[in-house]
């Protein structure tokens, strides 16, 4: 049902989780208030979480929101070029993206 309405509204989602050496947690969550404070003002997000998980550390659950391909295309893009995208570089990305 979910995958329909995205397909209806253009709504593209992502979910999944990242994987972060432990060495890199503490610069990784550092980053992580300035990321999602950035990533709400955009244009075209709709929702953005990314939560640490209490009994492993390591892994992050992401979910992510955005009103269409284009918003989409352009936090990925905006991402590539940050902080947050540097200090995320080499972290394992396990996603599910619908609606593209």
């Amino acid at each position: 049902m979910e995958e329909m309405e995205t397909e209806k509204t253009g709504k593209i989602v992502l979910s999944g989780f990242i994987t972060v050496p432990e060495v890199k947690i503490a610069i990784v969550l550092a980053h992580l208030t300035e990321h999602s404070a950035l990533t709400l003002r955009e244009s075209g997000c709709l929702v953005f979480e990314v939560k640490q998980r209490v009994d492993e550390s390591c892994i992050f659950d992401v979910y992510e929101e955005f009103k269409d391909a284009q918003a989409f295309a352009s936090h990925q893009e905006r991402v590539r070029a940050s902080a947050w995208g540097e200090v995320t570089q080499d972290v394992q990305r396990c996603y599910e993206v619908t609606g593209l």
